[in-house]
C-alpha cells in the first residue's frame, strides 16, 4: 500500500498517494544528457512546458544546469564565491572549483521561463531544479513553489534556511559523490541500505535546520552515482524506502542503465529509444510506493500511471 501525504508548498497543498503525480522535465540547458539544447531558448522552453502541461503534467521541473555524468558542479558556497570573485580564495575554500554554471547564468536561463509560464498558466505548479540557495530564492519569488535539490541540501549551507524562509516544498535527492567523480567511486556494500540510511539522515538534518516535515519529498537518485549493477537493486527494493516516512519521488527517465538493458548488437540503446523500458520501470515504481514520477515523456507516463494506479486501487 502507498501512504497518503499532504505536501505543503506554502501557497497550496498537493495530495500525494491517491494517484501518482507526474513531474515533467524541462532542461533550459545546452548540455543535458537527453535533451540538452532543445529548449535553451526561453520561448521554446515555455512552449514545451505548456505542451507538457497539456499532456497531463502535474508539476514542471525547470533546471538551468546539467548534472549529467562528468559535469562539474559547485560543492560548497565557498567554491561558488571563489568563482564569482574571479579566483580569489575565500575562507573555507578547500580547492579550486570547476564550475559549469554560475548562479547568475543559471538565473538568466530559468527566471524568464518561470515568469512567463506562471503568467500564461497561473495555476501551474513549478519546481526549480537547483542546488544553489540564491537561485532557489529568486526562483521562488518568480513563482516556483518547489525546490528540487540534487544535493539533498548539502552543497550550499544556506539552502536549508532559504527553503524554510520561502516556505516552498523541497525534494531531497540522494547522490553518491559528484558527477565528475562517479566513474571512480568505490562500489557500496549495499546500495539500498546506503541510500535508505543517508536519506534518513539528510531528511532529519533538514528538519533540524528548520524545514517542516510536511514540505519534504525524498528521491533515491537513480543514476546519480549509481552504476548499472546498483540501479536495479534500488528499483527492486524501492518499497523499503517507504519506512522513512516521507513521500517518494523517482526519476528513471531515459537513464543509461535502461539503455544498457535495452542494448542491441552490443550498443546501448540511445536516450530517445528508452521509452518503453522506462514505462516498465515507472509501473514497478508505482506499485512499490512512488508518489511522483519525474519524466521527459509525460503523456506516456500519465497513461501508464493511470493503469498502475488502478491496480493499486483494486488491491
Amino acid at each position: 500500500m502507498r501512504a497518503v501525504f499532504q505536501w505543503n508548498l506554502g501557497s497550496r497543498t498537493l495530495e500525494l498517494g491517491k494517484r501518482t503525480l507526474i513531474m515533467g522535465i524541462l532542461n533550459v540547458t545546452p548540455d543535458s544528457f537527453s535533451d540538452g539544447g532543445l529548449y535553451f531558448d526561453s520561448g521554446k522552453a515555455v512552449e514545451h512546458a505548456l505542451r507538457l502541461l497539456d499532456e497531463g503534467a502535474d508539476i514542471i521541473d525547470i533546471g538551468g544546469e546539467s548534472t549529467r555524468p562528468g559535469a562539474s558542479v559547485v560543492a560548497s558556497l565557498a567554491e561558488a564565491k571563489e568563482k564569482e570573485t574571479g579566483g580569489e580564495k575565500t575562507s573555507g575554500a578547500a580547492h579550486t572549483p570547476r564550475i559549469a554554471v554560475t548562479a547568475e547564468d543559471e538565473l538568466r536561463r530559468v527566471l524568464p521561463v518561470i515568469t512567463e509560464l506562471r503568467k500564461v498558466r497561473p495555476n501551474a505548479v513549478v519546481s526549480v531544479d537547483t542546488y544553489k540557495a540564491s537561485v532557489a530564492r529568486a526562483a521562488s519569488v518568480a513563482g516556483a513553489e518547489i525546490v528540487n535539490d540534487v544535493s539533498g541540501l548539502r552543497w550550499d549551507p544556506l539552502m536549508a534556511r532559504t527553503v524554510s524562509e520561502v516556505k516552498s516544498g523541497v525534494i531531497l535527492m540522494h547522490m553518491r559523490g559528484r558527477p565528475e567523480e562517479w566513474r571512480t567511486l568505490s562500489p557500496p556494500a549495499d546500495i539500498v541500505l546506503q541510500v535508505k540510511r543517508e536519506l534518513r539522515e539528510w531528511g532529519e538534518a533538514a528538519v533540524l535546520a528548520g524545514v517542516r516535515r510536511e514540505k519534504i519529498v525524498l528521491d533515491p537518485g537513480f543514476g546519480f552515482g549509481k552504476n548499472f549493477e546498483q540501479n536495479y537493486p534500488l528499483l527492486a527494493h524501492f518499497q523499503d524506502l517507504q519506512s522513512l516516512g516521507f513521500p517518494l519521488l523517482a526519476g528513471t527517465s531515459r537513464k543509461s542503465f535502461l539503455g544498457r538493458t535495452l542494448a542491441n548488437a552490443g550498443n546501448d540503446a540511445p536516450a530517445a529509444a528508452r521509452l518503453y523500458g522506462n514505462l516498465a520501470a515507472h509501473t514497478a515504481l508505482i506499485l512499490k510506493g512512488a508518489h511522483i514520477l519525474r519524466t521527459h515523456d509525460v503523456k506516456a507516463a500519465v497513461e501508464a500511471a493511470r493503469v498502475a494506479d488502478a491496480i493499486l486501487d483494486a488491491r
